[in-house]
């Protein structure tokens, strides 16, 4: 897709049109000053320059928390190819946390404690806040409880989360998409500290009853950094003001708050019944980002399954030089 077409304000001056390697030149030459706002079609407003990700890595410093934030500001590395783990580097005092099941391991000093709520502990609420809050992430099926991993040292310590099963690790810093990122159930992995895991309802019915996760979706909320799983290859797709892409329900991992997400019907009762593809699919409509997975658990999940000797399915002699033979010489074959 060809690069958008940008904006400059620079002392209250309006210029352009420019595209994004334009203005990446510009900053890079030093004739666009941190000061300086953007503006493109599918915006609300003209935003700060150094809020756009690409424009942020121009000035070589990393993106800005909004003012008056809340999340602990961390370091991380991704490692790996199919199947990464992030390792996050936390100062003395700061913390991140974790879904159960994710942990890898960790340095020294670094302290484990479970906190009841979605792991924002924003503000002073009392027993029920907390109690409403950790409701929500049942009904997205996760527990009621979450892990802090704090560093209680007095150096730099590590701790590091693995993905579940082979795929991407997507980092999100979400002052750089809003403040909010939707995402499928069961896709969040980490964030730091001060990040809310909720949900967000649908709006929509067909998207209820039809999407694959029902009403709900994992709503991350807040000024940090936080991390998603997703299977086999992920693609990132900018979509334009009124740009319609549709894909696999299973296949949409995340995408930002301003993007519209509904149901459509596969087209053709031919296609809907022989098609193999389901009756429904995902519509997403921009201005906004969408993240796609590849493989989808569920996907995965079901070959498994269907491949098991114990549900009927039986090994296919792959690689064997014997074949068939081998299946009966093996007992596979009944």
């Amino acid at each position: 897709m060809s690069d958008q077409i940008w904006y400059l304000a620079i002392d209250g001056k309006q210029e352009g049109p420019y595209t994004g390697e334009e203005i990446e030149g510009r900053i890079r030459s030093g004739s666009v000053a941190r000061g300086a706002h953007v503006y493109r079609d599918g915006m609300g407003n003209w935003a700060p320059v150094v809020s756009e990700p690409r424009f942020a890595a121009a000035f070589g410093t990393p993106i800005p928390k909004p003012p008056g934030g809340v999340a602990d500001e961390i370091d991380f590395v991704i490692v790996g190819e199919e199947m990464q783990f992030v390792e996050i580097t936390l100062d003395p005092g700061e913390a991140c946390i974790a879904e159960a099941g994710s942990f890898m391991y960790m340095d020294p000093g670094i302290e484990m404690n479970t906190i009841f709520g979605d792991g924002s502990e924003r503000g002073t609420g009392g027993f029920m806040d907390k109690l409403l809050s950790a409701g929500k992430r049942v009904l997205t099926g996760e527990s009621l409880f979450m892990t802090v991993f704090g560093n209680g040292a007095g150096a730099r310590r590590n701790v590091a989360f693995a993905s579940p099963y082979p795929g991407r690790i997507i980092p999100l810093d979400l002052p750089a998409h809003g403040n909010t990122i939707l995402c499928q159930k069961d896709a969040f992995l980490c964030a730091a500290k001060g990040v809310s895991v909720g949900i967000a309802f649908q709006r929509k019915l067909g998207a209820g009853l039809f999407g694959g996760e029902g009403f709900i979706l994992q709503k991350l909320e807040g000024d940090g950094l936080a991390f998603v799983h997703a299977g086999g290859t992920v693609v990132e797709r900018e979509l334009g003001a009124g740009e319609t892409l549709r894909l696999d329900t299973g296949c949409l991992v995340a995408f930002e708050r301003q993007v519209d997400y509904d149901i459509q019907t596969v087209p053709g009762i031919k296609t809907a019944l022989f098609g193999g593809e389901g009756l429904f699919f995902a519509s997403l409509t921009g201005p906004g980002k969408v993240w796609i997975q590849s493989l989808p658990f569920s996907r995965l999940a079901s070959r498994v399954y269907a491949a098991a000797p114990q549900t009927g399915g039986t090994r296919k002699g792959e690689g064997s030089v014997l074949g068939g033979l081998g299946g009966l010489v093996m007992g596979d074959r009944r």
